[in-house]
């Protein structure tokens, strides 16, 4: 039976009976059914019943081109007759990984001239961690494996990639973390910045990685991993002072800094890498995401010179994929990025989307009783939802309205997520100030639904 030739109902059923989605409660799933979705053009999806949906989220924080490019679906064609797949093991490439590579050093910062390939941001994260490790072992440094990352933070779901990650709810599953993890406090000023301002609170929350490394002892720790701006965790983003402080402390101690750029990375901040609009230097950064715009899986690790150096002097590097640097992801990811620059995408969020949507979120959302911290950088944004924000006091149990809010917005076909009380947005980096008004005038409407339900309630 073709696809169109279904219903629905037929769908969902055989999504119930044989489908295990990710983060999902599968028996709630079931009794309710999935959402099926059937298209996508720009920034819109349409669903199996003909609904229209604005993608707020960029399908996963990732479709930064849009949906419907034709050109990409014509280069993974002409790659898969060419040459569909081989690997990059046994002293082989190909032309599409090559190529990709020479486009990447190109678009980013100059001291980044090597890459490693993986599928996903999981797997670029885990091969950073062995990464990491193996360099201080090349350097006779064995003692070096402590990573340190952040509460709240999202390093994806693999088992190094969830310990690293500080996901409570997570560790809870597959006695994590792994030994060799420790983690730092969020620099969220409106929860705990108290009566500082947000610049003198970054150097604090910055300052927080040094007691840690010193309690630890540097010549353990191997590197601070960080987000750019905390995605999964609620678009967390940090005051100007917090990076720069970070990088100055890491340097101190001989603690190599490493940049989570899955959702940061290509485009999302109006600037390529989230580390240029906050003005620090990893070491190492990871990707995945907008490196194919979703299209096809692939991910990478940026790797700067001290460390590619060190690697390269160090013989065997035991990890790969068996799809690291797939011809047809490969080629796919070059189109993607030559998109984002020859088309000036990247920067039309610097100067004209980005500081339009940032104008409109805050002029939106900023008049509502329960909305408060509205906050966003580029095409990336987000706004908390609390109890009173005369106190700013949150909600008692942080999460639960979220989805509330969340589900209106679902149910009016529209695409925000709550990341437990914070409410996020990412749209594709190719929408217009037309769609940005469109999508914001469903979300004020879906607001005030929202206000109204929570204080029938007795929440509010």
């Amino acid at each position: 039976m073709q696809n169109q030739q279904r219903t629905t109902e037929q769908w969902r059923q055989l999504d119930a009976s044989h489908h295990l989605h990710p983060f999902t409660d599968t028996q709630s799933l079931n009794q309710q059914g999935a959402r099926v979705m059937t298209r996508g053009e720009g920034i819109y999806l349409w669903d199996s019943d003909g609904n229209k949906i604005i993608d707020g989220m960029a399908g996963l924080w990732c479709v930064n081109i849009g949906y419907g490019r034709k050109e990409l679906s014509e280069v993974a064609k002409r790659q898969m007759d060419e040459l569909a797949f081989y690997n990059t093991f046994f002293k082989t490439t190909h032309p599409a990984v090559v190529e990709l590579s020479h486009l990447l050093a190109q678009v980013t910062p100059a001291g980044y001239e090597h890459v490693f390939y993986t599928n996903s941001g999981s797997e670029s994260v885990d091969t950073m961690i062995r990464m990491v490790r193996h360099y201080w072992d090349v350097q006779g440094k064995k003692d070096k494996k402590t990573l340190i990352g952040r509460w709240n933070g999202y390093h994806g779901s693999t088992i190094g990639g969830s310990s690293l990650g500080g996901m409570k709810y997570m560790h809870e599953q597959g006695d994590l973390p792994i030994p060799g993890m420790a983690h730092v406090e969020q620099p969220w000023w409106y929860k705990y910045g108290k009566d500082l301002s947000p610049d003198e609170f970054g150097v604090v929350a910055a300052r927080w990685v040094e007691e840690k490394i010193l309690e630890i002892g540097p010549e353990k720790v191997a590197a601070f991993v960080g987000e750019p701006i905390q995605g999964a965790g609620g678009v967390i983003i940090p005051p100007a002072t917090y990076w720069p402080e970070v990088e100055r402390i890491c340097r101190k101690y001989d603690v190599l800094l490493v940049a989570d750029e899955v959702i940061c990375g290509f485009g999302r901040t109006g600037e390529w890498f989230g580390f240029e609009h906050f003005g620090f230097r990893p070491d190492i950064f990871t990707t995945a995401k907008g490196l194919s715009s979703g299209y096809l899986p692939i991910g990478a690790v940026f790797v700067g010179e001290r460390v590619a150096q060190g690697l390269i002097a160090g013989g065997d590097f035991n990890h790969g994929f068996t799809y690291s640097g797939h011809p047809v992801a490969s080629a796919v990811a070059r189109a993607n990025v030559e998109l984002l620059r020859d088309e000036g995408i990247i920067d039309r969020v610097k100067h004209e989307t980005g500081p339009y949507m940032q104008q409109r979120w805050r002029e939106t959302f900023s008049q509502f009783e329960h909305v408060d911290d509205v906050r966003g950088v580029g095409l990336i944004q987000a706004f908390t939802l609390v109890k009173d924000k005369s106190k700013r006091e949150l909600f008692p149990d942080f999460g639960d309205v979220g989805l509330m809010c969340r589900d209106i917005f679902f149910r009016n076909n529209l695409i925000m997520r709550a990341c437990g009380d914070h409410i996020v947005a990412s749209p594709p980096l190719v929408i217009t100030k037309a769609e940005i008004d469109e999508m914001l005038g469903v979300a004020a409407r879906c607001m005030e639904t929202f206000e109204r339900k929570l204080k029938d309630s007795g929440l509010a």
